[in-house]
């Protein structure tokens, strides 16, 4: 007996539509504006320009607005805020080591790291709730524990999180009591963030994390450990716990980070966690940015594009050489 059209019709209309996440692009951008000069005030804005014309769904900044040899004043932090909220689109900011972590330099001023982070948390985060730019977004965020630079988001089925993991070893030096209370509680923090944002990531098909440190500068991938870090490194228990919990959401991760000023690409555990794949984006010499193409349904959906800055294009001068007579 053959079932009736009425029948098939019924069951057809039972079931779901297969609903796609629309693509759109995100921006990374990091380590930058240095010094104090007009040039690269100029040259900066002229970036922030270039990237608002591309109307990203997100900007990222991965730290290190400003150099670890100008001055950590009051003032010269709120302008690095004003720069966060010169981006069009909502805008996330995961702290870097030049605007606390380095300010006890003579250099930067002397000042004691841990006031310039409370200063940071007290002035750049008055409404945590909300992401920076001028179109900001509402956010997740740690800020009950302490933390409100851990923030989250997700975007067309794409969980975005930051989390606050700066270079200079993560600010983990055991000689420096100070700091490394500091680094204990925050890596803790960090650990349980990152825990937290997979388990709400849960129904995601792909995540991007954020973080400001270059981890696999120094003290990774020994000879005896080649996707490990060394014990004193200060990023081995924020990386353990990356590759555990992306093994087990088994979807695209991509690390965005700054900290070495080398846009590049690469999987930094190809064994113990092949799904991540981490970008670092240009830096402060020549003050360009990154644009991620994201097509959601893709296995892998992330296309990425040099974002160049018009006023320093990527031009080589050549010298002519003398003719010999």
């Amino acid at each position: 007996m053959r079932p009736s059209f009425w029948l098939l019709l019924a069951c057809l209309t039972l079931v779901p539509p297969q609903v796609s996440a629309d693509p759109f692009s995100f921006v990374v951008v990091g380590d930058q504006p240095y010094g104090n000069n007009a040039r690269t005030t100029d040259l900066y804005r002229s970036l922030i320009g270039a990237i608002n014309a591309t109307d990203p769904a997100l900007v990222i900044h991965v730290g290190d607005t400003k150099s670890g040899g100008t001055l950590c004043t009051d003032d010269k932090l709120r302008q690095q805020l004003d720069f966060l909220n010169d981006f069009t689109a909502p805008t996330l900011y995961a702290p870097g080591d030049n605007e606390w972590t380095d300010c006890h330099r003579l250099v930067a001023g002397a000042y004691d790291p841990n006031e310039r982070l409370d200063f940071i948390r007290a002035t750049y985060y008055t409404d945590p709730d909300t992401s920076f730019g001028q179109n900001p977004i509402a956010v997740t965020h740690q800020g009950a524990d302490g933390f409100p630079e851990n923030t989250r988001v997700m975007l067309d089925d794409v969980m975005f999180v930051t989390a606050h993991v700066v270079g200079s070893n993560n600010s983990f030096e055991a000689t420096r009591p100070e700091t490394a209370v500091e680094y204990a509680a925050r890596d803790a923090a960090n650990r349980q963030w990152l825990q937290d944002s997979f388990a709400a990531a849960k129904d995601a098909k792909a995540m991007v994390l954020s973080i400001h440190a270059d981890m696999f500068e120094f003290g990774f991938s020994p000879p005896w450990d080649p996707e490990g870090f060394v014990r004193h490194s200060g990023f081995r228990l924020f990386a353990e716990t990356l590759v555990w919990q992306a093994g087990l959401f088994d979807r695209p991760v991509l690390l965005a980070f700054g900290d070495s000023h080398k846009f590049r690409m690469f999987r930094p555990f190809p064994r113990t966690a092949p799904n991540i794949m981490a970008l670092e984006t240009f830096g402060d010499k020549h003050m360009h940015a990154v644009r991620v193409h994201v097509t959601p349904d893709d296995s892998f959906p992330f296309a990425v594009q040099p974002l160049i800055n018009p006023d320093q294009p990527l031009t080589r001068k050549v010298q002519k050489k003398k003719k010999k007579n």
